[in-house]
């Protein structure tokens, strides 16, 4: 048995990671225990367990939590609506909290006195990996290998690895920055690093196509909700995480939910990436769709504020927050009646709403008719707007009895 304290290390076999092992195996004198987290990427992880053994670790936990990830993560974001900078669908975001919660599990199993990730000291992923172990075990100390070595680019990482013969998925010519899940796949690096250049798409998308390359006729699909929650696609009760995967694939073949963001990381910086969101994307719309006849209007408006301030939260790793906590309560209490149908036509990149049903529909025919109807008053509306623009009236008054010019 080693009697050397304990590291658990969040584990992806990448560029960064790959290196992390031998580097903490050369400046500390800890046991490595990898951390492999199978978050939908589409990738076979069991090739990692020879790898990371080989590159010094002692032992491996290769971590399937898909459908955890969606159902505790993304469908919670996803009835909030939260989108960060109007564009951004919080692919990595939400994916880094499952990830270190797992992290600090086989910690405390292992009685590791250290987690250590590969984000960098310029990213958003830094804060959300440690941000989730001050909230779940504070007493754990956090190795951030970036922000201590004297590697400063991904040139000097991929030296440090040939030099130990250490296979890496990525070479000095072609170096995007990628992060994979069952959500979406966004890539940031390379002819990205300059917002002038338009992203070389031909080479760049592995979920998508291009809306030019999409079929010439539309493709309808129709997703059912239960409070808020999608549950099945085209009347076929689905799994979430088979859910995902048809979206993923009926999107991405009709060029939807790629986006081009330049946006405001949380330690400062400005960056730029493109985004492959197809399923998510049409969820998104989808979700809002149903909304939009199953919720009042003052709480839909105040839930768009909630939103935003959710997204800032997911976004900023502040997941496990009291201020996120509590807005998921009530984002929960303005799904409750949130249930039906949506019908939407996917089109060269377009979402384009077809027809919505809910057995709570707000929406009233008769009421808003054009045609002659028996329930609404028209004489009534002339109090309500006496009464309503009174203010206004008062105002105007006033600077009429003081000469005031606007």
């Amino acid at each position: 048995m080693s009697s050397r304290e304990k590291v658990v290390l969040a584990y992806s076999g990448g560029l960064d990671t790959s290196i992390i092992i031998p580097w903490l195996k050369e400046n500390y004198d800890y046991e490595v225990i990898a951390m492999a987290a199978n978050v939908g990427q589409g990738e076979e992880l069991e090739p990692l367990r020879e790898k990371a053994i080989k590159s010094g670790a002692s032992k491996i936990y290769i971590e399937d939590l898909t459908e955890e990830f969606i159902t505790d993560y993304v469908f919670p974001t996803l009835k909030a609506g939260a989108v960060y900078e109007g564009k951004y669908l919080l692919g990595t975001s939400f994916a880094r909290p499952i990830i270190a919660k797992r992290l600090v599990e086989i910690a405390k199993k292992e009685g590791a006195v250290a987690i250590a990730h590969g984000a960098t000291g310029k990213g958003n992923d830094q804060v959300r990996f440690e941000l989730t172990v001050k909230a779940l075990a504070p007493e754990l100390k956090i190795i951030a290998p970036w922000r201590i070595w004297n590697i400063r680019s991904r040139e000097d990482a991929i030296e440090y690895a040939a030099a130990r013969n250490i296979p890496i998925p990525v070479t000095k010519e072609y170096n995007y920055s990628r992060d994979r899940n069952i959500w979406h796949l966004s890539h940031e690096g390379s002819e990205l690093e300059n917002p002038a250049n338009e992203p070389l798409y031909d080479r760049l998308l592995q979920l998508s196509v291009t809306p030019e390359k999409a079929p010439d006729q539309p493709t309808y699909i129709e997703l059912g909700f239960e409070q808020g929650i999608p549950v099945s696609l085209n009347g076929e009760r689905l799994g979430p995480v088979e859910l995902m995967q048809e979206l993923n694939s009926i999107g991405g073949k009709n060029g939807i939910g790629i986006a081009d963001i330049v946006e405001n990381r949380l330690v400062g910086i400005k960056s730029r990436g493109v985004y492959e969101t197809p399923g998510g994307t049409i969820l998104y719309a989808a979700h809002r769709e149903l909304e939009s006849i199953c919720i009042d209007r003052d709480t839909l408006h105040y839930k768009d504020l909630v939103a935003q301030r959710f997204a800032e939260l997911v976004y900023y790793g502040q997941w496990f927050s009291p201020l996120r906590e509590a807005l998921s309560a009530f984002v929960d209490a303005t799904q409750r009646y949130v249930t039906g149908k949506v019908r939407l036509k996917l089109y060269k990149g377009n979402i384009i709403p077809a027809g919505i049903e809910s057995p709570y529909s707000l929406f009233s025919e008769e009421l808003c008719t054009f045609e002659e109807d028996q329930v609404y008053n028209q004489k009534d509306a002339e109090g309500f707007i006496n009464l309503f623009g009174l203010p206004m009236k008062v105002q105007a008054n006033m600077k009429k009895a003081n000469k005031i010019m606007d």
